[in-house]
């Protein structure tokens, strides 16, 4: 039998509407561009310190998420939906596995911002080591690895023209683009004086690698922005926002930049998904993908060290908007953010001095 949701899950500090959301709006215009039934119930999904996703339950028993950006004044170009609803919808056909793309709304008179809509895929995510030991025994750990990066590999072996995000963005100078747009966004959210990280930023200017052939490249792709299905596969993956075209290189540099194991002498997060027993080793990460995409890895390294840089500048964004108020803290340990910046500074110059001893 189908079981009717109550009344929308209201806002804990003011009894009103989920923060966020206004219902009776999003209520009609899920009606009737969607097809959902009201009463609709909203749950807040957590794990994610930029846009908004809501899990929502309709009267009969049918599941979709909505996301939005966060709250607050946001920065240029930042937590574009239309941009994320495009991506899942040209994606959807290709065999890497993405949510279904239902609907997007510019509006912003419906919640309060433009938002989009997709299909509720069934799994979990894995944010942290204990969501893995909790969900998966160490066989199944290693398999979801693999497919993991074989995904990533499906990832850039699309052609970009052929599935109509040929003009997703330029497709030259990825790299150099990258370095000018998150190091702008960094000292928007700067706080401190960090003299390592400004090294790390003049070296990585002057040592780009040549850059290949453009494909979509994800910008964030880790275990936490999967989902994860009960047969230990990669069901979807989430969290478009700052995808674009590029150098496929920069994504594996991410992974493996985000990919602690037991024994590491520097992380940035103890908790990290991959710090649970049965994952695979970044070597074999690396093996992976090399088999997959027949790729030249030599300059691996240049990639790591951009993606440590890259998480730095990013989570100091995080950090500042805890500061400034525009994310709870309930729970949350904002000066970790702080710790995380200088590890991942630290660990982008650990990666640097392996290509270049005098750094």
């Amino acid at each position: 039998m189908t079981q009717v949701p109550g009344p929308p899950e209201p806002d804990p500090e003011t009894g009103g509407d989920p923060a966020g959301i206004r219902v009776g709006p999003v209520t009609e215009w899920l009606a009737e561009h969607v097809g959902t039934t009201a009463p609709l119930r909203f749950e807040r999904l957590a794990g994610g310190h930029s846009n908004l996703t809501y899990r929502i339950d309709d009267a009969e028993g049918r599941r979709v998420v909505l996301r939005r950006p966060p709250e607050g004044e946001l920065l240029p170009t930042a937590h574009d939906m239309g941009r994320e609803h495009r991506l899942i919808e040209a994606l959807g056909p290709t065999d890497v596995p993405v949510p279904e793309a239902l609907a997007t709304c510019t509006d912003a008179a419906v919640i309060g911002a433009p938002f989009y809509v997709m299909a509720h895929v069934d799994g979990v995510v894995l944010h942290t080591a204990a969501d893995a030991e909790a969900a998966f025994d160490e066989p199944e750990r290693a398999r979801i690895g693999r497919d993991f990066i074989d995904v990533l590999a499906r990832l850039h072996a699309v052609d970009p023209d052929a599935v109509g995000l040929g003009d997703l963005s330029r497709k030259e100078d990825y790299i150099a683009r990258q370095l000018k747009t998150w190091w702008r966004q960094y000292e928007a959210s700067r706080t401190a004086s960090d003299p390592l990280l400004g090294q790390v930023n003049e070296w990585l200017h002057g040592n780009i690698p040549e850059q290949g052939p453009a494909r979509v490249v994800h910008g964030d792709y880790r275990l936490g922005n999967t989902i994860s299905s009960p047969d230990a596969r990669i069901a979807a993956v989430l969290d478009w926002e700052i995808a674009t075209l590029g150098d496929p290189l920069a994504d594996l540099g991410y992974v493996l930049a985000t990919w602690p194991r037991p024994g590491d002498e520097h992380v940035a997060t103890t908790s990290a998904t991959s710090m649970a027993a049965g994952f695979p080793e970044r070597a074999e990460l690396l093996a992976t993908y090399e088999s997959a995409t027949g790729a030249d890895l030599s300059s691996i390294d240049y990639y790591v060290a951009w993606a440590n840089w890259k998480t730095a500048c990013i989570v100091q964004g995080v950090y500042r908007r805890y500061l400034d108020g525009q994310l709870s803290t309930e729970g949350v340990d904002v000066e970790g953010f702080r710790h995380t910046v200088e590890a991942a500074t630290e660990l982008a110059a650990i990666a640097i001095r392996r290509v270049d001893p005098t750094f």
